[in-house]
């Protein structure tokens, strides 16, 4: 059996959800205990403590702690959330648009994790913009945020999924910036420590293979079907606005073609912790991943057809 927990509650997340409704880890002959999370600090201090073996959550935690601590044996080793699914929602349509823009407006960023606001930062930046010259509005959440938009307080707002696919629905906000298109940008992955690796090896190996074959179901599966797969998950998301925003990040190619975490998203997420002040040096791709598990599981085809 592997104790796993869930970060906090997101729809871009749905993949770690779906390899249990979809029976998954049951067909891998792994026994999976689900642990639901508060917070997500709670959840990386129960990993720590070995009150879970195995949590889902962004590399940035990784990165921090071995920045903080070289000999931590926090590791990545399963990607699923491959690209940034976050999104930029405007109060007006714009016709085209660069980040360098929202020095421009009045924005509405994610004030409950800091990923977005720190690879949005750096997109700024590249675009040849000061990033701290947005007029932002940093401790909202995103369902206020959302409210503010629509009243006319704010220009735009930094939103996951549903609130990007609700605004859009409603005409209340456009389109401006996924920040997807930016490439890839290592964002999900199963985290676990590298003595819970040594010691149930082959019990992890058949979570890599079940999110394999998960992750080959997000990409044949149209929006409605895993809206109905995943509806007790989200009870209070309508099914249209669930599937609408299951559609549009698998067109963007959120998730990743399989478990492998690219060394080129583990870096760009890197370079905007540090461009963003959150990392004080460089961190080695090998220390917070171990791509072995999910090599193996490319190696032998993926999981398809296996069970």
């Amino acid at each position: 059996m592997i104790t796993l927990s869930e970060n906090f509650r997101a729809l871009f997340y749905a993949p770690f959800y779906a390899a249990y409704a979809t029976g998954h880890y049951a067909q891998q002959g792994v026994e999976v205990d689900f642990r639901l999370s508060s917070h997500p600090d709670r959840t990386a201090a129960a990993l720590r403590s070995g009150e879970v073996e195995v949590m889902w959550g962004g590399p940035l935690r990784v990165l921090l702690t071995h920045a903080a601590d070289p000999s931590s044996d926090l590791v990545c080793f399963c990607d699923v959330v491959a690209r940034d699914p976050f999104l930029v929602i405007g109060r007006e349509r714009r016709a085209s648009f660069r980040p360098a823009d929202l020095i421009d407006v009045r924005l509405g960023t994610v004030s409950e994790v800091p990923t977005p606001w720190l690879c949005l930062q750096d997109d700024i930046r590249r675009d040849g913009a000061d990033p701290a010259s947005v007029d932002r509005v940093t401790d909202a959440t995103m369902a206020a945020n959302a409210a503010a938009l629509r009243e006319g307080r704010l220009d735009a707002v930094q939103v996951f999924q549903p609130y990007a696919e609700d605004l859009l629905a409603s005409g209340d906000g456009h389109l401006w910036y996924a920040a997807a298109d930016r490439g890839l940008t290592a964002y999900t992955t199963l985290v676990t420590r590298r003595s819970v690796m040594a010691r149930k090896r082959p019990e992890l190996l058949g979570m890599v293979r079940a999110l394999d074959r998960t992750l080959r179901w997000m990409r044949a599966t149209p929006g409605e079907e895993i809206q109905r797969v995943l509806a007790g998950y989200f009870p209070d998301v309508s099914a249209a606005v669930f599937a609408a925003a299951i559609d549009r990040y698998r067109g963007l190619q959120l998730y990743g073609p399989d478990p492998v975490t690219r060394r080129e998203g583990f870096d760009r997420l890197a370079t905007a912790m540090r461009s963003g002040g959150a990392l004080n040096r460089e961190v080695a791709f090998e220390s917070c991943v171990d791509n072995s598990l999910a090599e193996q599981v490319v190696a032998e085809g993926g999981s398809a057809g296996r069970c």
